[in-house]
Order: C-alpha cells, then sequence, then structure tokens
C-alpha cells in the first residue's frame, strides 16, 4: 500500500530540497581560483622569508620588515584564515557575516522588507549615502581623505560575506565630517524562498554597526576601522532615523532571534547584542521599481583611449588594478633582464654571428610574450573571463620556473630583479584569483551576454 503524502510532508520535502540547494558543489571556476589561492599563498609566503632572510645581510635591513609586513598582512595571513575557516567555520546562516578572509565578522542585526529601489530611496531620504565600490580610484581617496582629515561621504566599506557573496548595498553617514568615524550599514539580498530561524520571511538582511577609529587588525595586521562594541546601539539609530524621515515605514521585531552574546568581529573588535532583530517594512514606499540598486555597478563601454583607461580604474575592483599593474611591470622586467644581461650583452660584443642571431632572436620573442600579457592584462581589466584564467596559469608557469631555478642554483633569488619579478609575479596571481576579481570578469561577461541578447 501507499501511503498519501500529505501537505507537512510536502513542505518538509520542499524545504529539505532547499537546504540541499544551498549546499552544491562549488562550479569549477571557484575551485580553479582556490587553486590559484593555494599556490599564490605559498609563494608569497616563500618569498616572504626570503625577503626576511636577505635583510639581515644590510644595515638598512629594518626598511625590509615593511614588504614583509605587507606579504603577511594583505596576503598570507588572510589567505591562511580563508583555508582554515572553510574546514571549521559552519556554511548555514547562524546571524553572523565573514569576511572576505572567511573569518566571523559583524552579527546580522536589521532586516528589511522591499524592493532594491524601495530600500535605495529610503536610505537616501534618511540622509545615507550609497558607499563607492573598492577601486582604485576610492582606495586612494579614502587614504587621502584620512590623512588630511577631508570628507568623503560615500566612501566605500569592507567586502562581508553571507549567503556566499558579499554585500549587494552598502550606506554610509560621515560623523561630522571626519572619515575615520561613521555610521554604515550593509545589505545582503536574501535567496529566493529562503527562512529565518523559526520560519519567518524577509528580503533583506542587513549589519549596522559605528566605525569609531581606524587601527590594525587583531587577526590580519591590517589597516582598518575599529567598531563601537554597541552594534544594537547603531542599530537602533538606523531604525529610528529611516522611520522619522519615512513615517510610512513600518516595523515588526524579531524578539530573540539569535542568543543575546559577547564577541569580536573579524578585525579583533569585541561586540555586544541583544540578539533582537527589527524588520523595516518599505513596501509602502513609491520607487522607481526599473532602479535595481544591489546589481553591480556597469562596466564602462567599450571606447577607447585614455578616457576609457580611466573609467576602468575608476570603476574596475582594486584587485583587478593593481593585477594589471603587476603584470605589466613583471612583463617589462622580464623584457630588459634579456636585453641587458651582462653575459647575453658580452656574447653580442664579442661573440659570433651565430650568437648574434640567437640574441635577436631571444630579445623577439621576449618581446612578444611581454606584450602578450600586457595585452592580456587589458582584456582582464575590461573583464575578459579566458584572458584572466589564461594568465593565472601563465604566472603559476613563471612562479614555478623561479621555484625550479631558485633549486637548481640557476637563479639566485636576492634582493635584486630576479626577486623583484617573482613578487610581482606572486601579488598578480593573488589578486587575480580573489573573489572580487572573478565577481568582474563574471559580471562583465554576463553584461556582454545581455547585450547581445538584445
Amino acid at each position: 500500500m501507499h501511503s498519501a503524502i500529505g501537505p507537512s510532508d510536502r513542505e518538509h520535502s520542499s524545504r529539505r530540497r532547499f537546504a540541499l540547494q544551498m549546499q552544491q558543489p562549488q562550479p569549477r571556476s571557484t575551485l580553479f581560483d582556490r587553486a590559484m589561492f593555494l599556490v599564490g599563498t605559498a609563494s608569497a609566503a616563500w618569498l616572504a622569508v626570503l625577503i626576511a632572510i636577505q635583510g639581515f645581510r644590510y644595515p638598512w635591513s629594518v626598511l625590509l620588515f615593511i614588504p614583509v609586513w605587507a606579504i603577511m598582512a594583505y596576503l598570507v595571513l588572510p589567505r591562511l584564515h580563508r583555508m582554515l575557516s572553510d574546514l571549521y567555520v559552519p556554511d548555514y546562516f547562524f546571524g553572523r557575516t565573514r569576511t572576505a578572509d572567511g573569518l566571523l565578522g559583524d552579527p546580522v542585526n536589521l532586516a528589511v522588507d522591499g524592493s532594491a529601489a524601495q530600500l535605495d530611496r529610503v536610505m537616501t531620504t534618511g540622509g545615507w549615502h550609497r558607499a563607492d565600490e573598492i577601486t582604485a580610484a576610492s582606495t586612494w581617496r579614502i587614504i587621502t581623505s584620512t590623512l588630511t582629515r577631508r570628507s568623503y561621504p560615500t566612501a566605500p566599506v569592507s567586502p562581508l560575506m553571507l549567503f556566499g557573496r558579499r554585500h549587494d548595498l552598502a550606506y554610509q553617514q560621515e560623523v561630522e565630517g571626519n572619515p575615520k568615524q561613521r555610521h554604515h550599514v550593509r545589505f545582503w539580498h536574501c535567496p529566493p524562498g529562503w527562512l529565518l530561524p523559526g520560519g519567518a520571511r524577509t528580503d533583506w538582511l542587513g549589519a549596522a554597526t559605528y566605525d569609531t577609529d581606524v587601527g590594525l587588525s587583531l587577526f590580519t595586521l591590517q589597516v582598518t576601522h575599529r567598531i563601537d562594541e554597541n552594534t544594537d546601539e547603531e542599530r537602533d539609530y538606523l531604525v529610528s532615523g529611516i522611520r522619522s524621515a519615512a513615517p510610512a515605514v513600518g516595523l515588526r521585531v524579531l524578539e530573540d532571534f539569535t542568543t543575546g552574546y559577547h564577541s569580536r568581529n573579524g578585525g579583533g573588535d569585541r561586540f555586544i547584542t541583544d540578539g533582537d532583530l527589527p524588520i523595516l517594512d518599505v513596501t509602502g514606499i513609491d520607487a522607481d521599481e526599473g532602479v535595481s540598486a544591489h546589481e553591480p555597478r556597469p562596466a564602462p563601454s567599450r571606447s577607447t583611449g585614455i578616457s576609457d583607461a580611466r573609467e576602468f580604474a575608476r570603476r574596475a575592483p582594486l584587485t583587478v588594478f593593481v593585477a594589471v599593474i603587476c603584470i605589466v611591470l613583471s612583463a617589462v622586467l622580464e623584457l630588459l633582464g634579456v636585453l641587458f644581461d651582462p653575459a647575453v650583452v658580452a656574447s653580442l660584443v664579442e661573440g659570433t654571428e651565430l650568437s648574434r642571431i640567437a640574441y635577436v632572436t631571444v630579445a623577439a620573442i621576449s618581446g612578444v610574450l611581454s606584450l602578450v600579457q600586457i595585452v592580456l592584462a587589458w582584456f582582464v581589466l575590461r573583464g575578459g573571463r579566458r584572458s584572466r584564467a589564461v594568465l593565472m596559469v601563465a604566472l603559476f608557469l613563471g612562479i614555478l620556473t623561479v621555484a625550479w631555478d631558485y633549486l637548481d642554483g640557476t637563479t639566485r633569488l636576492a634582493l635584486n630583479g630576479a626577486l623583484l619579478s617573482a613578487s610581482l609575479m606572486c601579488l598578480a596571481l593573488l589578486t587575480l584569483s580573489s573573489e572580487s576579481s572573478g565577481s568582474w570578469a563574471r559580471s562583465s561577461s554576463e553584461r556582454r551576454a545581455l547585450r547581445r541578447r538584445r
């Protein structure tokens, strides 16, 4: 006999299928990026050790601790945290965000019902500014504004992860024009059909915190903003401000959404929370529904020239911009190394006609390879997925070649051009295989596919 399947059984089966969908295997492109991450992490640690060893041989060695600190703080430790946290940090929702390095981040303390356009309208009406993306231009601007204490009301915020992706929207308010202190909040759009613990539904989840100063991260030693420990105060500040500016916004509170607790975020800052989750209802707000505020900002058009390069520098993620610079510098260094190698130049001057022909051939091949790297770097800046993959493979082979030459004694990695070139290749591989670089390539490819369908 076959038993009848009731509504509760179908609902349970549906939820189980959704849970399985949320735990699908990573796509091949993500696995490829993580493999390149591993290579870059091992290379960065190796180069940091070499630089430290070489530093003890010179009286000005104390200056070498700056690049060693930069490599460890921004390359090695974050990747190490990321790999380890993938093993021991749960990948299900429990009211905490994660940093890009995989560490537990700020608490989720806010929710919103409504569309992206309605949320954007409410936030801007309440005096909040949409935060810029982290690009070369915005990074330079936030550095100069912090040093000169100039106002930067749309300064970028560091990425935090929820549902396996970075925030979709971020807003902030400066305090008396001081870029070191600000109110800010990040929002993530919930996956379709996703339920909060207990079965409640909402469209957006947010994490609101207050930046008090700039300092060093306790866990990664990176320069970052420090937050005030009372995150509930910041949450209540945002809710009351929004409802005062837009009285049509409704409010319901999920009490004891999580257990009240105290902990530390990814920067090592202590915070406390009572565990309540206020949910703002902005569905009654009039907004232009044609605007999708949570989508990535569009890439520049396919125009060429200096203005196009400046536009890409303004919009492309900082990691992509850094990777392109490293690739160009590495290609130029490799070409100069071939052209001005003392042994090669001596054979050219004093050698036979055959040696001169060999020199010209090698120089021509090196020039072509350098040009190919620069062209591929330009396509990566424009969001090319294949160019990015080819460059990562080329960088991997380049680092492998340098390591092999070092082990068999062919290359001596002192404080010379060889070490600098290897460092540039390592940095380029790490930045190219980052999530922001992958997201830039995927979004650019999707926009091009959409334009072709139209």
